[in-house]
């Protein structure tokens, strides 16, 4: 069976077993997988069982699109050991005839690589019993970073130790997104570590300098009273960059000026730097009192090597979230910007018809009855495009989950017909209605019904200069899925337009329409696991289908 390994990203090292023909990735809950990664976009990309057993891979119009051995694709076939990257995740396609049986000889290419690349050969030798000298479990390694100090070997277990406390910091810092939290993580590992009484982290504000407590520990867990940082002592380590310990910080010429240092009496002080990639975000406070006995120590230079280290991974971690704030940020600012270019446009024309509507009943007040009239049913249409405009933008911008029910998609899909026949039917445009007998369908009825009108009216507006206008709605239940199909004889769309279809504000109707309806309609059928497809070649129409999940892969929360 073919599976996918997360190699990096939020979920790595899970691993996700290709059972089902068709197999969503996304970071929304109704898909198969979906992920943490929130670079992922809510539908990503799906997978589709092929006639020979493998997995043909198709991008679903992705936000950051999906690249397979680095490669940007839309539709590839998977061979095992493909690499597929999508936002922060990087998965691995396989199979189970990936590995070798036991005694086979093979020769296996290691990764992408050129020509000339070093190949391992593998091959069955003799075994040699006699030559193997000491035996060890192959979980003995995290046994030993789980408890270093049952390890024999005083060499080891001092190495062990640092190991531990890195490899712990390592865990924390890829599993944790929050910073305060992460900090307030790490400086639980640094007390237990370097038995220090409490610990502080602070952050500078990228716009004041002004440095900030994010998180303050103590032996018995997070501090509710006052906790004071020696601001001398943090304000040299900013400047030298260098992390300090102090055995005697009272005594020690360079903070003698700190009235922090005497008044709170810190005898042993470990300050060090968060130094990431780009520079110092802050610094993290360790201290003991002078409660202690006078001759005693409690921090050593490995203890401040040691957190200088963890400091390091902190400072990255608080990088990396800065700057995906940024680029969040960046993308809100660009999105809408563009969503106001976009919605003046439209709301310029509708307002033109508005304006043209009321000067016509104006004139109409002067006893012209027909003007008048004439001019109100103008206003009465636009003011439709309004409301279709504004329950676009709510539709499409509102994360909602479907309110499910046994839906009779057949008295559902009739209805939408029977409301757009009549101004089909003014245009001298055949609707035919050719129902195929289904089950009952678990859907949001409400949501259904606007996605199929959406498409039915779209097909009725593509036929405006058609020879012979028909379009026919129908139904089919295959593969998993209840459809509602909707085909006309129009015109049809160029192969270099149908990946616009979906995008937001991209219109075919000029000045008539949103270019919201698609996008609309294909997030409806998404939030309940299914989707919206195009079939369509210029000169020979378009066939739309709208694919719910039978039966459902999404319930309504309690």
């Amino acid at each position: 069976m073919a599976k996918l390994i997360v190699l990096a990203g939020p979920d790595a090292g899970a691993q996700f077993a290709l059972d089902e023909p068709r197999v969503t990735v996304g970071r929304h809950s109704s898909n198969t997988l979906p992920l943490l990664d929130h670079r992922v976009s809510r539908k990503h990309l799906e997978l589709r069982l092929t006639l020979a057993g493998g997995h043909q891979l198709f991008d679903l119009q992705s936000g950051n699109g999906t690249q397979v051995n680095g490669r940007h694709v839309q539709v590839i076939d998977l061979r095992p050991g493909d690499q597929i990257a999508l936002g922060d995740t990087l998965l691995m396609y396989t199979t189970d005839g990936d590995g070798l049986g036991a005694g086979a000889a093979a020769s296996v290419t290691l990764g992408p690589a050129p020509p000339d690349a070093t190949r391992l050969v593998l091959q069955s030798t003799p075994e040699y019993p006699s030559a193997i000298v000491r035996r060890v479990a192959a979980d003995a390694g995290r046994q030993a970073l789980r408890q270093p100090d049952a390890v024999t070997s005083e060499w080891l277990r001092g190495r062990l130790a640092s190991l531990a406390v890195m490899y712990e910091a390592s865990d924390a810092v890829s599993r944790i997104a929050d910073v305060g939290e992460l900090l307030a993580r790490l400086l639980d590992l640094m007390l237990r570590t370097t038995e220090a009484d409490q610990g502080c982290a602070l952050l500078l504000d990228p716009e004041t300098g002004a440095l900030e407590p994010r998180a303050v520990r103590s032996r018995a867990g997070a501090t509710g009273g006052e906790f004071v940082v020696s601001r001398t002592i943090a304000d040299y380590v900013l400047q030298s960059g260098e992390g300090v310990l102090l055995a005697d910080a009272a005594g020690d010429a360079r903070f003698a000026g700190g009235a922090s240092v005497a008044r709170h009496r810190l005898r042993e002080v470990i300050c060090v730097p968060l130094a990431g990639r780009h520079g110092t975000v802050g610094v993290i406070f360790l201290d003991t009192t002078a409660d202690h006995a006078a001759d005693a120590t409690t921090f050593t230079d490995d203890h401040l090597t040691l957190a200088v280290a963890v400091a390091h991974q902190a400072a990255i971690a608080v990088e990396d979230a800065r700057h995906s704030a940024q680029l969040l940020h960046a993308e809100r600012l660009a999105a809408v910007g563009q969503t106001i270019a976009a919605m003046s446009h439209h709301i310029k024309n509708i307002m033109q018809g508005v304006r043209f509507g009321s000067d016509m009943v104006r004139m109409g007040l002067n006893d012209d009855r027909d003007l008048l009239v004439k001019g109100w049913r103008l206003v009465e249409k636009n003011q439709g495009k309004i409301d279709d405009l504004i329950l676009d933008m709510l539709s499409y911008s509102k994360e909602r989950e479907p309110a499910l029910e046994e839906v009779d998609l057949l008295a559902l899909a009739a209805d939408v017909i029977d409301i757009v026949r009549g101004r089909a039917e003014r245009s001298g445009i055949a609707v035919e209605w050719q129902p195929v007998t289904l089950p009952l369908v678990t859907c949001d009825p409400d949501g259904i019904h606007r996605a199929l009108l959406n498409i039915l009216s779209n097909a009725v507006d593509a036929l405006s200069e058609t020879d012979e206008p028909r379009v026919v709605v129908t139904t089919a239940l295959a593969d998993g899925f209840a459809e509602l199909v909707v085909t006309d004889n129009g015109p049809g769309v160029p192969a270099a337009r149908v990946a616009d279809l979906f995008k937001p504000f991209v219109s075919t109707k000029g000045s008539r329409g949103t270019g919201l309806g698609l996008p609309v309609s294909r997030k409806i059928l998404q939030e309940h696991g299914g989707d919206v497809t195009v079939e369509t070649e210029p000169g020979r129409g378009a066939t739309f289908r709208l694919r719910i999940p039978h039966p459902p892969t999404v319930r309504s929360e309690s």
